[in-house]
């Protein structure tokens, strides 16, 4: 029996094929598809196409690894379409919010990754799965999601704030999450999506 493949296994080939298409050496290409500030060459599309789109492997496999470890649960309580919906939803508040940094920030640089929307998933797993148990790498500590969540959250908003890990953009990675609270919230409101 044939089963269609689910939306995060999806996202992680089209992230694979944008990786290889950089790999391609098309720098033109590319170069139309990374998110530019709006004084420096942006165009609407770079709002989706910026998040298949990676520096290097590692930034890819960082990614998807995230993407695969929180997404594959949510997808299972929300299902296939709400987990593309909340995925694009924070891509798109990631890409708004970075947009708005860089023109306070009269930066020229343009921005890559699906971090954004990876981040979205993650606040996403927090509030659906808050007591559920999240073991960190370094050091290997346990935590419940929430406080897991909370923690990266304020951890990006140091890092942006006080300009720590030039070239991540820590803004954006908030931009996502804050696209995934209001879509979460909606589907709560309206009885949908519920544990």
């Amino acid at each position: 029996m044939h089963t269609r493949p689910s939306a995060i296994q999806i996202l992680i080939f089209a992230n694979a094929m944008g990786f290889l298409m950089e790999l391609s050496g098309s720098d033109v290409l590319v170069g139309e598809l990374a998110l530019w500030p709006l004084h420096a060459g942006f165009m609407p599309w770079q709002l989706v196409t910026y998040a298949f789109l990676h520096a290097d492997i590692l930034h890819l496999m960082l990614n998807m690894f995230g993407l695969w470890m929180f997404g594959r649960e949510l997808e299972q309580l929300l299902g296939r379409r709400a987990i593309f919906m909340l995925y694009f939803c924070s891509v798109l508040s990631a890409g708004g919010m970075q947009l708005l940094v860089t023109m306070l920030s009269s930066s020229i640089y343009p921005t890559i990754g699906a971090s954004g929307g990876v981040f979205g998933v993650l606040l996403a797993y927090g509030m659906y799965f808050p007591k559920r148990i999240i073991i960190l790498l370094f050091p290997p500590i346990p935590l419940p999601a929430w406080l897991f969540v909370t923690l990266y959250a304020g951890v990006e908003l140091v890092f942006g704030v006080t300009g720590t890990q030039a070239g991540v953009a820590h803004f954006a990675h908030l931009g996502g999450m804050i696209g995934a609270y209001f879509m979460v919230r909606r589907w709560r409101h309206h009885s949908r999506y519920r544990e």
